[in-house]
């Protein structure tokens, strides 16, 4: 395992495309601008979908560069390798995606008013997507059966660390203006319910330059 991985503060992370080094600059000196609006999930959580909703709002709705540009040059990761050179060089206003923790998200958005859309999704179905996911992949350790690696994903012991620990420090935002929350169950309920959730300060002012 430990060729695969490494702790960070406590959070493990792959080595492919991520050092300590990158997450203490991402912590310590990356810089979050107001006009900023991150998609931040829990691994396999949504993320994808999310950014597929937030691009289309960025361009009201025409599909144009969700169809023309990837999805990580649409919204680069913040943490790794390259998703943080992308980042660095993205023109204003910037669409950016994350996996990290509340605790080791750059500081700097305690002084911005960038915009934080967090999507969580029950931890059972979590679980057995991110095992399967993880089995496809084959990046990493073998996961072995599919209880051990609950075992793991009960004590954290998995890539970004404890599901119920980056629930419960992002969702300690709660109530703040710029923080819109939403769960995967309700996204899927929308064809069905015909409400769209996107209200609110957390994400208003959406739209941007799409590039």
């Amino acid at each position: 395992m430990a060729r695969e991985y490494f702790t960070h503060k406590g959070v493990l992370f792959p080595r492919l495309d991520y050092s300590p080094e990158k997450l203490s600059y991402v912590e310590d000196e990356f810089q979050v601008q107001d006009d900023d609006v991150f998609n931040i999930t829990y691994p396999k959580s949504g993320t994808n979908w999310m950014l597929e909703i937030l691009s289309l709002i960025r361009c009201g709705g025409d599909p144009g560069w969700v169809h023309s540009v990837l999805n990580w040059e649409r919204a680069p990761w913040v943490e790794n390798h390259l998703g943080l050179e992308a980042a660095l060089k993205y023109p204003p206003p910037r669409l950016l995606c994350s996996h990290l923790p509340v605790q080791l998200f750059p500081k700097s958005l305690q002084r911005s008013k960038a915009k934080i859309i967090y999507t969580l999704r029950c931890p059972k179905d979590v679980l057995v997507s991110l095992y399967h996911f993880s089995k496809l992949l084959r990046l990493f350790k073998d996961l072995g059966s599919l209880d051990s690696f609950l075992e793991d994903f009960l004590s954290g012991n998995v890539a970004y660390g404890s599901w119920f620990d980056h629930v419960t420090g992002w969702m300690g935002l709660k109530g703040n203006e710029n923080f819109f929350s939403i769960t995967y169950e309700e996204l899927q309920q929308l064809p069905h319910s015909h409400r769209l959730p996107f209200h609110g300060p957390g994400v208003h002012g959406l739209q941007g330059k799409c590039m």
